[in-house]
């Protein structure tokens, strides 16, 4: 899922990415149609990221923690763990970056980093692997062990 603003009224919709590429999204709120340029573009929202984008949009990332959400739209789990990942972005205010990765369609990153079970989030620091959740995990579990890795200095 991504998260376009609608040009028209400026209600923010979760878009699956299949429907934005065919062009058949529209807003939920006034019907307009969506483009795939139209995303906010901030750290407020999950970024969406792809095989091809991982190593520049995570791992490239120094100085905060990364928090990568693998998912699948089929995944129960995944569908509730979905809008934690949009309220901790909300919430980051620049101390982390949270990414999604959709399994299904980039099959060389859950292979690279060995997801045998989703959801699985892995935290990035400094372009490192620094920790793995694996289910659904309640959203005090994950901003504690995203506090955790702010706090990680390699090395230490």
């Amino acid at each position: 899922m991504q998260i376009v603003t609608c040009p028209q009224c400026a209600t923010k919709n979760r878009v699956d990415e299949t429907r934005l590429k065919r062009n058949e999204a529209k807003c939920g709120n006034c019907g307009t149609l969506l483009a795939a340029g139209a995303t906010t573009g901030t750290d407020s929202t999950p970024i969406v990221v792809s095989d091809a984008t991982l190593d520049r949009e995570v791992i490239g990332i120094s100085g905060r923690p990364v928090l990568l959400d693998c998912w699948a739209p089929w995944c129960g789990p995944c569908r509730i763990v979905g809008p934690i990942m949009d309220q901790l972005a909300a919430e980051s205010e620049g101390r982390y970056r949270i990414a999604k990765l959709n399994i299904d369609e980039n099959k060389g990153t859950a292979s690279r980093y060995q997801i045998a079970s989703i959801p699985t989030m892995l935290i990035f620091k400094d372009g490192k692997l620094i920790d793995r959740l694996i289910g659904a995990q309640p959203q005090q579990a994950i901003v504690e062990r995203l506090r955790l890795a702010t706090q990680f200095r390699a090395g230490a």
